[in-house]
Parts: structure tokens; sequence; C-alpha cells
């Protein structure tokens, strides 16, 4: 693999990585995938990253940058229009080059392990221009965000028509709890701790350990969620999703696994789970899989529902996709008080104590018993005799004594 870095610009233009045009090409290994997220599993540092994501949302962008990729070429728009998308933004802002709507035909034209080189606004293989398009910088992305904040309007409208057909379909589930499935793991009046590889939710699964430690929540890990549980040092003990984005390793921890299965009863999941010799219980749903977390623990009598790393916010609901949207809001609304959503704890409060202040109030209160010690009589004869089995024992040490040592 060959790589060279991206020209910073001419001095005194004032640019930078990612906010303006290439002045030199980067090479790297052609990884290829349709789905950003199964990518991101085999993505290495330098390998040039090939997707077709419509709308990149930010978590798969901070899964991209946390991979370290040369640059991504995006088949699809990474910014349609319909919302202003995070996704763009974090990749540029974090000087990865984008290479942005060539095409979905480069998907079939690009084999794995293929070495490119990107320049410009095009993608060579062997010295063949297999895709081309728009690079995208800081101003690129910022004229697409004002075109699609002008967009949200009817992207609200949609969210209305998908909620009522939503709220159709799957009233019975949602009102009386019809489908819910039994499960071993026992959460009837207990806290329950659901873990979603989303935002923050590293950060804030650490600032949560002092209330894991006290309180003992039942951990569920929504797919990948699982494997975050096991990075912070616990273990699941109940993994819900369709099985796509979760490792081998964290389904056989032994957690119980509840496979979230289409509503006609396909469960693509489920034959991956059954292959690693692994029993699953079938939940069909057409929400997503943290909302049938939720739905679960709520119907098994769950008295607090902390949540990690889900959606929350209009654009996270975008950022989704309108499919997927009015399952969260109808579902939260139906977990209602139960439900503790702890993203962001981290940034909301962090200690203010740094170490090196721990380390001077450590050494004045040792310093302040000292004193107390030597201006008392106990104290003082309490040092002398500390002093002197100090003297012994580096004496003995030093082989300057018989015996055994003090």
């Amino acid at each position: 693999m060959s790589r060279r870095r991206w020209g910073r610009g001419d001095a005194g233009t004032g640019t930078s990585p990612g906010t303006a045009a290439a002045t030199d090409s980067v090479g790297g290994t052609v990884r290829v995938d349709r789905r950003t997220k199964r990518l991101t599993k085999r993505l290495k540092p330098g390998d040039i990253a090939v997707i077709d994501h419509l709308d990149l949302d930010r978590v798969s962008a901070e899964a991209l940058v946390a991979c370290a990729p040369a640059a991504v070429v995006n088949a699809a728009r990474s910014t349609s229009g319909r919302y202003p998308n995070l996704g763009p933004g974090i990749l540029v802002e974090a000087g990865v080059p984008v290479l942005d709507d060539v095409g979905e035909d480069v998907l079939a034209q690009l084999a794995e392990g293929a070495a490119g080189v990107l320049e410009d606004d095009v993608l060579r293989v062997d010295g063949q221009v297999v895709a081309r398009g728009r690079r995208l910088s800081a101003e690129v992305v910022a004229a697409d965000m004002e075109v699609a904040r002008a967009g949200l309007s009817l992207q609200l409208e949609a969210f209305a028509a998908n909620t009522m057909e939503y709220l159709r379909r799957e009233r019975e589930l949602l009102l009386d709890g019809v489908g819910v499935p039994d499960i071993r793991t026992d959460l009837d009046g207990r806290h329950v701790l659901i873990v979603v590889r989303g935002y923050h939710y590293k950060e804030d699964l650490g600032t949560l350990r002092p209330y894991i430690r006290e309180y003992k929540p039942v951990l569920i890990g929504v797919d990948g969620g699982a494997d975050a549980i096991l990075e912070a040092g616990y273990k699941p003990q109940l993994i819900v999703g369709d099985m796509d984005s979760v490792s081998d390793a964290a389904l056989r921890s032994g957690a119980e696994v509840v496979v979230h299965a289409y509503r006609d009863g396909r469960a693509p999941g489920l034959e991956r789970v059954r292959s690693l010799g692994i029993d699953a219980v079938v939940f069909p749903a057409t929400g997503t899989s943290e909302d049938v977390a939720m739905l679960l623990a709520d119907d098994k009598g769950a008295t607090l529902i902390a949540a990690v790393g889900t959606h929350v916010t209009l654009v996270e609901f975008l950022d989704k996709g309108r499919a997927g949207m009015a399952s969260t809001f109808l579902t939260r609304l139906r977990v209602g008080g139960k439900l503790v959503d702890a993203k962001g704890v981290s940034r909301l409060y962090r200690s203010r104590v740094s170490d090196a202040q721990v380390l001077v109030l450590v050494l004045a209160g040792v310093l302040a018993l000292v004193a107390a010690l030597l201006v008392t009589p106990t104290g003082q004869a309490i040092l002398a005799v500390t002093g002197a089995r100090l003297e012994d024992a580096w004496a003995w040490l030093l082989g300057l004594l018989p015996g055994e040592g003090p």
C-alpha cells in the first residue's frame, strides 16, 4: 500500500485538510461494502473505504473516522437534502478526503483489496478511472446543510404519516404488549441498562460506573452494544437485535439472546446464532432493535430503564430514516416515566478535581500529620520509635547487624 499526504493548501490561503481541493493524491487498499457498519469491521488505517450510504449519519461517520481511512468514496449522496445530517461534516472536520456521489456502478467494478489512488475528483485503480464524483469540503458541506434545513418541513410531514401507519400496524404490541416473547432473564422489579453503540456511549458508560456498581442493573446490549458492554469490563445478560453487528465473542458470553425478526417472522440473524450452538428467542416487531429492547424491558416488569447511546433528538430520528422514526417516538411514549436517557451524562458532569490536585491534597494531609506528631509528646515518641525501627531495618538490609532482622 502506498500513501501520499493531502496538501494543506498554499501558504497564506488559510486552507486545511478537508476544506480545499487536494494538491496531492492519496493511495490505499480498497475496501468495498454497501453497508458502512459492516465495512468498518474490516477497515484498517490507510485503506480507501467505498460505501453506498445515502445521508451519511453521525454514528457511521464517527465509526469511519475511528478506523483512520486514507479516504472515503460514497456511491450515494452523503447529503440528499432531506434533512441536515451530520456525517459529512464529521469526516471533513477530521481531515478525511471524501469523494461523493460517484454512482453505484463503482461497487460492481471494484474488487476488494485492489490498490486505489484518489486524486482530485477521481478514483483510479491500475491507472484507470473507475469513479468520478464531487469532492467534499467545508464549504460544500455547509451549502448542503443550508439546502437540507429547508427540507425539514417535508420530513416532518412524512414523520407524522409514518407514525400513524406504525401505530395502526403495532397498536396491540404498543398498547397491550401482545407478541412480547417470554425470556429466562428476570427483569421484574429491577433496573435495566440498555446499551446501544450510538452517540457518546463510551463516555456515558464510564460515567455510569458508580450507578452500575451500586444498583447492579440488568445489562442489555443492542447488537454491537453487547460488545460495548464487554469493552467496558462488564458482561451483558441479554442481547437483543438482528445480530448484524454483534461479535461472536459477545454472543458466546453467556447472555440470553433475543433475535429481532421482521413482522412476518423472518429472522436473518437467527441462523447465525444457531450456527454458534446458541439457543435464541425470536421477537417479531416492526420497530428498531433498541425499541424492541425497551418494549421487552417494560413488559417484563423493569422498574427503571436507563438508556445509553439511543436516539432522542429530531436529527437522530431522521438519521435512522423514516421507517425507524415512528417506532422510536411511540416506544418512548409507551415506556413513559420508566425511561431515563443517559445520553450526554459525561458532558453534563465531569469531575473538576484533577489528578494533580488530588496528589497535592494527599501530600498536604501527610505534612499536616507529620506536623501534628512533631508538636505532641506522644507523636514525638511514635516518630522516635518509628525512626529507630527504620534504621534497624536499613542496617539489617545492608548486612551490618547479625540476626534475622527486625
